[in-house]
């Protein structure tokens, strides 16, 4: 096995209480990578189209990259394959803390998760000794709390831990894995934790990674660690509430579900407010010198004591989507969706889908349990999250996410803004094209990751005419591969600039610690790995109808601002979808074709 890599992968079957170590086959990592792509190999082998999302037969697989652990910046991520209670297909999800490098020193590149315990369950692994233990006593615990038993329990401070709350017990399918405060948030895997009776799993390891080079791999980090200082200056300050000025100045702010998309209270919630009134410290990840999370603390008020880690999407989801400019109160509310486990971006939309339902008559108070459901009240943005996870009153259906909604209510359609299942990020695509290409051809469901960040590209760089269709498809595919191998080699987004790892990779940082020539290759790896997936939601049945944007995108101008009367027509959004799967080598309803399968050498990998 190539150096960077564990070479094992520890299967665990919850229903049998025992496990098994297989090896991590080489030349699927020469394919792939890791993380992101190997998930999803084994996703593609072991999950078939027809397994529910909440059944034993689902599995969660966990997955770290060849740079998780090792002693360069952020090496922190790893990635976690699944389907998708939220979505009902292909999931995909990407997370920082310390526990996929300490399952790297532990001698695992990944677990497989599968079976179901016949009662709550909490996992133990030290080195290569997997432990269960009974977690009947935990229920109802909070993610938190449960970290901290765990903890407690296992007799190791600077383990690592993932952990549910009662929102993944109680199936809410938004539901999220707490990862050493961190989160996999997106698509509900803490629902297909809770259906497994799997509360947490930590894990310690004492082994050294192996590097190809070590004397090469010092030299680049010390390289970046002085590249980052200035480059991610705004990231150390602000962290990423720093853009919400910046997408409201340009009118791309969602507000009041995306009814309009300038937010007049921004100055109350944006990156300054926060530093001014609510910033403690900064949080970092395993050996990043970013530290971007910004911990906050609500010092007063009727919100005071409440402490949390708001990242953009949530302060833009949670304020402006639904009307609320109290910055203690979007503190509150991401607390509150840390403790009970629960997605705070799928979580807002539900929230402002709520607010707008209520002030059109659609659902009164008896639907909210007495809750005065308005735009701007920031006690109904904390009251409905605690119906979601508690599955009272409306709070029960939405707890089902945007498909289950829209499944029970189809004519609440107009009013969701979601593609495949999963609601959007806090970005308005009226307002720049190139990010509904982003979100309707992510293969995970609206995503701003997956689907490809072109924020800066769009609306920073003065490349690109925001409202152009020429050239977005080519932008959000470029974006979307780069992506792809940075989720699988196991290095956080932020930093990546700092080692060339871009759309035209260089350096040698791969050649430095696996001793393979990866570098000339990453980007073909990762068109690779994004048609791997798209062929995994081919046979889950998804189509062109399915990359669609919703309507209120499609048909209704946005109410205010500098972006006034700007919509996105289907007809030139069809444009540029038409050109996306020309790059690609989908046919037009975006079924990956024979020719691109053979291309990419998916033939012989899938089978």
């Amino acid at each position: 096995m190539l150096k960077g890599y564990a070479g094992k992968v520890l299967r665990v079957d919850l229903t049998t209480q025992k496990s098994s170590v297989e090896p991590l086959k080489q030349r699927e990592v020469e394919l792939l990578l890791g993380g992101r792509g190997i998930a999803a190999k084994y996703y593609h082998d072991e999950i078939g189209p027809k397994v529910d999302a909440l059944s034993s037969e689902n599995k969660i697989i966990f997955m770290t990259g060849p740079l998780t652990g090792t002693a360069l910046v952020s090496t922190t991520k790893f990635q976690l394959s699944t389907k998708s209670p939220e979505t009902r297909m292909y999931l995909c999800s990407n997370c920082g803390g310390d526990f996929g490098p300490q399952l790297k020193k532990a001698g695992f590149d990944g677990i497989i998760v599968e079976g179901k315990a016949k009662k709550l369950t909490w996992l133990s692994l030290k080195d290569g000794t997997l432990e269960f233990h009974d977690a009947a006593a935990w229920k109802g615990f909070t993610s938190t709390r449960t970290l901290e038993e765990m903890r407690a329990a296992f007799g190791e401070t600077k383990a690592g831990a993932i952990a549910i709350g009662p929102a993944g017990e109680r199936l809410v399918r938004i539901a999220y894995i707490n990862v050493d405060e961190r989160a996999f948030g997106r698509g509900g895997p803490g629902a297909v934790m809770g259906s497994k009776n799997l509360k947490g799993i930590i894990v310690k390891g004492s082994s050294e990674i192996e590097v190809a080079d070590p004397d090469k791999v010092a030299a680049i980090r010390k390289a970046a660690v002085a590249d980052l200082k200035t480059s991610r200056a705004n990231h150390t300050k602000f962290g990423t509430p720093q853009y919400i000025e910046v997408l409201n100045t340009l009118g791309c702010l969602p507000t009041h579900n995306f009814q309009t998309a300038t937010f007049e209270g921004t100055d109350k919630i944006d990156a300054h407010a926060m530093k001014e009134r609510y910033f403690e410290k900064n949080y970092a990840c395993y050996r990043c010198t970013v530290a971007c999370g910004k911990m906050c603390v609500v010092k007063d008020g009727p919100y005071a004591g409440a402490r949390a880690r708001p990242e953009f999407e949530t302060v833009g989801l949670f304020g402006p989507n639904c009307g609320v400019s109290d910055f203690g109160a979007i503190v509150k509310a991401n607390q509150l969706c840390d403790e009970f486990g629960i997605d705070t971006m799928s979580a807002g939309n539900a929230v402002a889908l709520t607010m707008e339902l209520y002030e059109k008559g659609l659902i009164t108070k008896v639907d909210t349990m007495g809750i005065d459901a308005r735009f701007g009240n920031p006690e109904a943005l904390i009251g409905i999250i605690g119906l979601i996870a508690e599955r009272k009153g409306i709070g029960d259906l939405l707890a089902e996410g945007m498909y289950g909604v829209k499944r029970v209510k189809p004519e609440w359609r107009r009013y969701i803004l979601d593609v495949k299942g999963m609601p959007f990020a806090a970005y308005d695509p009226r307002g720049f094209t190139g990010n509904a290409l982003t979100n309707g051809t992510s293969n995970r469901g609206a995503c701003h990751n997956v689907g490809g960040w072109t924020i800066r590209a769009e609306l920073q760089s003065g490349k690109y005419d925001r409202y152009a269709l020429e050239g977005k498809a080519a932008l959000v595919k470029g974006a979307q591969d780069s992506r792809a191998y940075v989720d699988s080699i196991g290095m956080c987004t932020v930093v990546r600039g700092a080692f060339s790892f871009s759309e035209n990779p260089t350096g040698e940082v791969m050649e430095a610690v696996t001793g393979h020539p990866f570098t000339p290759k990453l980007m073909e790896i990762a068109q690779r790995i994004y048609c791997m997936e798209r062929v995994i939601l081919n046979r889950e049945g998804i189509r062109r109808k399915d990359d669609l944007m919703p309507d209120r995108i499609t048909k209704e101008a946005i109410a205010s601002g500098p972006t006034k009367g700007r919509t996105l027509t289907a007809e030139q959004y069809d444009f540029m979808l038409d050109d996306y799967y020309k790059l690609r080598g989908w046919d037009a309803d975006g079924v990956v074709t024979e020719e691109t399968r053979k291309r990419w050498g998916l033939t012989e990998l899938l089978g």
